[in-house]
């Protein structure tokens, strides 16, 4: 078992969220805390401007009659306000619930019964209509906050939503009366009261509400400043769903560190907000990298240029082993790499604005292959794992020649870990939940003398370092008695073929495995393009013979890298990707494998057909 020491044990900075905002307006007030899009520009916000709006935000909520540990729901895409309205959650001593903006309105509607929430942070008007429809059955909720643009004349004259400028207005007129109202606030909060109630994605079901104190995001704070990979001087490009844990925690860690984040959401801006930002650091989800991968080698290339890029990867991919030990290149490596740079690496790293120190993954597996081939050209990607249930993070791989690929790292201090006899990961610790709310018996589930079961199976090295192996329930069991894990055979084939979007696994009982795939539509567009098929609809690509023939390749070279019960027999190609809509993935774009198989049980059928002849 790793027992590591408790980070942070005093706390100076603040006993709450909303404290360490207060600490970072009080030591650095003109210091760059944020920035966000204005138009066709970036503006910016101090942290002293930060807090001066967090806490008219605040004082409007106390002014609307929210007290200590109520629930506000913020239903938004990442953006600016996103983030000012959970600080004024914060600093009201209040707890934030967090709704994904794609979340269908009937569980729009379960979500803010079930966390009894008071008031509702809408982005815009479609997310004021799901609620609207639905007020008889939210009898807390008392006043829904439209946060972009004016109230529609069918809204002007309901009293129960008012505007973003209306509530700050509110807050403004408490602060005259109660000038160190939200600062008196904040002197009570203490660590052990509830900061956040983010409901899981559900893929196995009705979401559960998570309830973390204020000192699970103390915790993120303090240990990652502990492990000194991040300082005030950094600039986070952030883009993650804030609605997600992930993306809260890194706004928990920048509260105790105190460098500044670019907040824009927008995921089709990301490359474009790389090269204008320029920052030092960003995190994101594995899909994402894996989309950058397929983009640079799908990008159109002469012959000549082809072959000076896979040269340039090839000699990558030969030094990856002591660059990654931070020790320095010598003799012909060291020309052949610095060539390489030059002609290839220095494009991609210009494009991602140039001074990024590391990338950070989380909230799926990475396949190792895609790290590797970042890590050819010289990008890093340190991959980290954590949960809801475990505020985001609590292990993660370290730059500077502390980075294991195909691992998520070691503990971060603070986190106690063991592995069970069924290989479960079992962790303990600041960051783990109080529980779920309204859920004792689910609780006491994977709760038990503070030991949070991950429902993960995964091993420990001697180092400590942690590698996952698959979830504990997804297991495939073969009529042959072996056990095939559906992430390595996942992570396995998108590493082997750009163009696959998802790939779900199938076998439970029979003698082979099969599997459902959807391809992602702008590489397998490219590739169409290039082989006079760019006339098809993504539709009718996905049925071609020729299109079929090269994932086949793809498959088999995937195959090749597995144990034999492990390798795909037959695949399907579904004409259309997965979608929140039909229920196949979450609002988080987990896979809800079983939904995915129940719905093409047919399909699934028929590549058995034949199995017993």
């Amino acid at each position: 078992m790793t027992d590591t020491a408790d980070a942070g044990g005093e706390r100076a900075d603040g006993m709450s969220f909303g404290g360490r905002l207060l600490h970072q307006a009080t030591v650095a007030p003109h210091r760059e805390a944020f920035r966000h899009p204005d138009g066709d520009r970036w503006a910016s916000l101090s942290w002293l401007q930060t807090k001066d709006v967090t806490f008219e935000l605040a004082a409007g909520l106390v002014a609307l009659g929210v007290e200590p540990e109520h629930r506000v729901a913020i239903a938004s895409n990442t953006r600016i306000e996103w983030v000012l309205a959970d600080l004024g959650v914060m600093c009201a001593g209040a707890a934030t619930t967090t709704v994904y903006p794609t979340t269908k309105p009937e569980d729009v509607g379960y979500i803010l019964s079930d966390s009894e929430s008071r008031v509702l942070f809408a982005e815009d008007v479609g997310q004021v209509e799901k609620v609207l429809d639905r007020a008889a059955e939210l009898p807390h909720l008392g006043t829904i906050v439209l946060m972009e643009g004016e109230l529609p004349e069918s809204m002007s004259g309901d009293e129960r939503v008012i505007t973003w400028e209306q509530l700050k207005e509110k807050g403004r007129s408490w602060l005259s009366e109660h000038p160190d109202g939200i600062e008196q606030i904040l002197s009570e909060i203490t660590p052990d009261k509830l900061a956040t109630l983010i409901y899981t994605s559900g893929t196995t079901g009705r979401p559960k509400g998570v309830r973390l104190v204020h000192d699970c995001w103390l915790y993120e704070g303090d240990s990652v400043a502990e492990v000194d990979i991040l300082s005030p001087d950094d600039l986070q490009y952030l883009w993650l769903p804030l609605s997600h844990v992930f993306g809260k925690a890194l706004l928990a860690i920048q509260m105790k560190i105190g460098f500044a984040s670019a907040v824009d959401g927008r995921i089709d801006k990301i490359v474009d907000g790389l090269g204008e930002v320029k920052p030092t650091f960003m995190a994101g989800a594995p899909r994402i990298f894996e989309k950058v991968r397929a983009k640079v080698m799908m990008r159109e290339k002469s012959a000549i240029a082809a072959k000076i890029f896979d040269w340039a990867f090839q000699v990558g991919r030969s030094t990856i082993e002591p660059r990654l030990a931070n020790k320095p290149l010598t003799g012909l490596d060291k020309v052949k790499y610095g060539i390489a740079r030059k002609l290839v690496f220095s494009k991609l790293e210009e494009t991602m604005g140039g001074r990024v120190r590391f990338f950070i993954s989380g909230s799926a597996a990475l396949a190792r292959e895609v790290q590797e081939w970042f890590f050819s050209a010289g990008l890093l990607i340190l991959e980290g794992y954590g949960l809801t249930e475990s505020s985001a993070a609590i292990f993660v791989n370290l730059p500077d020649g502390r980075t294991k690929f195909g691992t998520v790292g070691p503990p971060l201090p603070g986190t106690q870990v063991r592995i069970a006899d069924d290989g479960e990961i079992l962790v303990k610790g600041r960051a783990v939940m109080e529980g779920y709310h309204n859920q004792p018996d689910a609780t006491a589930e994977v709760l038990e003398d503070g030991w949070f079961h991950t429902g993960d199976i995964g091993q420990l090295d001697a180092d400590n370092y942690l590698r996952i192996t698959d979830r504990k329930k997804d297991l495939i069991k073969t009529s042959g008695g072996k056990y095939v894990a559906p992430q390595k055979v996942t992570g396995v084939m998108k590493a082997a073929s750009p163009y696959l979007s998802e790939v779900i696994i199938a076998g439970e009982h029979h003698k082979y495995i099969v599997a459902l795939l959807t391809l992602d539509a702008e590489a397998i567009q490219g590739w169409a393009e290039a082989n006079e098929l760019g006339h098809l609809s993504y539709a009718d690509l996905t049925q071609h013979e020729k299109v079929r023939a090269m994932i086949d390749e793809h498959i088999q070279a995937g195959n090749a890298q597995l144990e034999r019960w492990e390798t795909i027999k037959r695949f399907t190609i579904l004409d259309s990707d997965l979608s929140v809509d039909e229920g196949e993935v979450t609002p988080s774009m987990k896979v809800r494998r079983r939904t995915v198989i129940a719905r093409n049980q047919a399909i699934l059928d028929s590549m058995y057909q034949d199995e017993n002849d």
